[in-house]
């Protein structure tokens, strides 16, 4: 059931999308190491919780990123950034809204002895529609991935002048490839919490049921799609042991049998469910961030 259900959502949606499917315009666009050496912008004054708009520019132009700080107790406190998935609505926390952070963290907050960070990617405020405008070039979707973890750097950065202490980054998804993107290109934080994601991004698209979504460029130039998408070299050149994944053993979105050869396999924590029902087990991702929340890492220590 968990796999069927993975299958018949990608199915649905592929039908329902026609002609907006992924990088169905064109897939030329620099990598992810290009990406984040044009990406500019300022992070505004943290003074209180609240949300924070940032404007950036990157090689496709204007970026609309933004944080939320929705529980800051203080310096001597670890800090959690959440990076969403894809097409949610990150600080809608409403009844019905599409939004894995509500459910993993905000329902539960109080079992975060923590400071809590939500952020928003570019292209996730002004709906449906002009989500799907963007992701018809390949070269936005890099651009949107790369300004997400450029802002997470500058997070990072900003809590080490203030000396805070342990830095956890995690993400659903696609807050999951951000996670490790970010260890990858820069690796400042000191625990990385990627669930249902690797580095071997180019086969969601390729190889994994997801492709359905692709458009037939995807399917017309799998050279250009891997040696932009994939990151594994990059990943693994990073021999610091602070990414523990969380993967779904019946996931058909994000293959386990694929997504864990990027990984050390002592590293991997896994979950009988699919990418659908996965998302659901809110219980079961809650315990994987506390558990490493509050387990001491070997380099653990104030950040100077």
């Amino acid at each position: 059931m968990d796999a069927f259900l993975d299958w018949y959502s990608v199915t649905v949606t592929a039908m329902l999308l026609k002609n907006k499917k992924w990088f169905r315009e064109s897939v030329d666009s620099p990598d992810f190491g290009e990406q984040l050496k044009h990406i500019t912008m300022t992070l505004p004054e943290i003074k209180s919780e609240g949300v924070y708009e940032i404007a950036a520019t990157s090689l496709v132009g204007r970026a609309d990123p933004a944080f939320h700080v929705v529980k800051w107790l203080g310096s001597e406190y670890p800090t959690i950034i959440y990076h969403h998935g894809n097409n949610e609505h990150p600080f809608d926390y409403g009844f019905a809204s599409k939004n894995t952070f509500k459910s993993i963290i905000l329902a539960r907050q109080d079992l975060f002895a923590a400071n809590i960070i939500n952020l928003r990617a570019p292209f996730h405020n002004s709906g449906m529609k002009f989500y799907l405008e963007k992701i018809g070039e390949l070269s936005y979707f890099t651009a949107m991935l790369s300004v997400s973890v450029k802002l997470i750097e500058m997070l990072v950065q900003n809590f080490k002048r203030q000396g805070c202490g342990k830095v956890l980054v995690a993400g659903i998804s696609l807050g999951g490839w951000v996670t490790n993107l970010h260890r990858s290109y820069y690796n400042s934080a000191q625990v990385y919490l990627p669930i249902f994601a690797g580095a071997a991004l180019d086969e969601l698209f390729l190889t994994s049921c997801y492709k359905k979504l692709a458009g037939d460029l995807v399917r017309e130039n799998p050279d250009r799609i891997k040696n932009i998408l994939n990151f594994e070299t990059a990943f693994k050149r990073v021999k610091t042991e602070n990414v523990f994944p969380l993967l779904a053993r019946f996931d058909q979105i994000i293959e386990f049998n694929r997504q864990k050869q990027c990984y050390s396999q002592e590293s991997i924590s896994v979950i009988d469910k699919g990418h659908i029902t996965g998302t659901l087990a809110s219980t079961q991702l809650r315990n994987h961030i506390l558990t490493h929340l509050d387990k001491q890492t070997p380099n653990q220590q104030v950040m100077k």
